[in-house]
């Protein structure tokens, strides 16, 4: 109870028990509240899901309508003495239940047949982890090094950080056209549109991690005769390294938002073609499930790099959460 009280003091501290509450209920109360809305009538359900049209011609069972209309063709009919429409209190067709999303996230990794208009999920969203691995590790190999080198030499900066701070204020959703056409219309495009949302960014950001390290250490490390590359790969870099980890576990985040972006363009693919489409048929809970994947597997990565961090870092002590 201590450490439940402490985490609610500014600055405070958060022991493991504390931890462990905050995290269930994290994952219960969202929970909760959705089934509430979508399991008990008297919380919202505006519409009612016609079960016998009765006497009404423009009703068919299975339609859904809202709650005063409902009402209305039910007032009609009475005053025509004609057999009056049924139904039962419903959602609107894109707030599906807990349950039925479940289905299909289990379904998606169960059955064997499409469940798309040209592919299941998990094929989908393995076409997606193929793009958003890519753009990242193209990203990588041109802004760590890039960022390290203009965080520690001023005049590298002065030259390259006018141009990228310009770059990164273009949305990169507007070098779409261009990109299909110089890299065409498959997996090229979506690749360079993750690379052009991140690059930039984390160019800036890795420099500024860069510029951090405290200065107290070069100086030390120039008393002791280290100068350019030795300095540069012995000292800057073990010396930021868990903050560049850190950077660059956030700029993954990014990449998956121009994930979205990305497969809009070009040839039709991925996980949001498979959203689309889904969303076009209303099949709300395949829409749902393949957005649960993409939390899960972001949120698990982002958990797992997390670990190896606190195991490959654990000399670097920081305030904890």
């Amino acid at each position: 109870m201590q450490g439940l009280a402490a985490s609610w003091r500014l600055y405070g501290r958060t022991d493991g028990l504390s931890r462990g509450v905050f995290g269930v209920f994290a994952v219960l109360l969202p929970l909760l509240v959705w089934s509430a809305v979508s399991y008990l009538p008297f919380v919202w359900h505006p519409q009612v899901l016609i079960t016998d049209p009765g006497g009404e011609d423009y009703l068919e069972s299975g339609m859904r309508m809202n709650r005063a209309d409902f009402t209305r063709a039910v007032s009609e009919m009475q005053a025509k003495n004609q057999p009056v429409p049924q139904g039962i209190a419903a959602n609107p067709v894109y707030l599906p239940s807990p349950g039925e999303v479940l289905t299909a996230f289990v379904r998606a990794f169960t059955s064997s047949a499409p469940t798309g208009a040209e592919h299941s999920i998990t094929q989908a969203f393995g076409h997606s982890i193929q793009i958003i691995f890519w753009g990242f590790l193209i990203s990588s190999l041109i802004g760590v090094p890039l960022g390290v080198l203009c965080g520690a030499l001023p005049g590298l900066a002065r030259l390259v950080e006018p141009s990228v701070d310009f770059f990164r204020y273009l949305p990169a959703p507007a070098f779409g056209a261009l990109a299909v056409a110089i890299l065409g219309i498959y997996d090229a495009p979506k690749i360079a549109i993750i690379v052009i949302g991140t690059l930039f960014q984390q160019i800036l950001v890795i420099a500024n991690t860069t510029r951090k390290l405290d200065f107290a250490l070069i100086e030390a490390s120039r008393t002791l005769g280290a100068k350019g590359l030795k300095l540069l790969f012995r000292v800057v870099i073990p010396g930021i390294l868990p903050d560049l980890y850190r950077d660059q576990r956030i700029l993954l985040g990014w990449a998956w938002t121009y994930l979205i972006v990305a497969e809009l363009i070009g040839t039709s693919s991925g996980i949001t073609w498979f959203i689309t489409q889904q969303a076009r048929y209303q099949h709300f809970d395949n829409v749902y499930a393949a957005m649960a994947i993409i939390g899960i597997v972001g949120l698990g990565t982002d958990m797992v790099l997390g670990l190896l961090g606190h195991r490959f870092f654990s000399w670097k002590r920081e305030i904890d959460g």
